[in-house]
């Protein structure tokens, strides 16, 4: 008994992490160019011409661009543009705020 109990305490737990690979700016521009995500409560195009629109019920259009390595959007009537970083798991990619923040949605097939 006391070999089983040691054995257990020596292999550690097994945990399944999900693989998260940050992208470049390339790779977030192929990721979204004329692809749509699917949040949790919303929908999310994003169009060629460098407008969004954004549903959670209703359409919001606002417009994005890649700036260096992150994804930026800015809705209107503001005129601030908010960046994040981005990382791909599979078909879900990951929003990644200043704040440490996480909005993922996943590519509508």
């Amino acid at each position: 008994m006391l070999r089983i109990l040691a054995v257990m305490i020596v292999v550690p737990s097994v945990t399944f992490a999900e693989d998260w690979q940050a992208l470049d700016g390339a790779q977030i521009t192929a990721a979204l160019t004329g692809h749509s995500l699917i949040y949790e409560n919303a929908t999310q195009q994003f169009y060629a011409s460098g407008r969004t629109l954004y549903n959670a019920g209703q359409d919001s259009w606002g417009y994005w661009a890649v700036r260096g390595e992150q994804y930026c959007s800015q809705w209107p009537p503001g005129d601030q543009w908010d960046c994040y970083d981005m990382a791909a798991s599979d078909d879900t990619l990951r929003f990644i705020g200043d704040d440490g923040s996480v909005t993922d949605g996943v590519l509508a097939k």
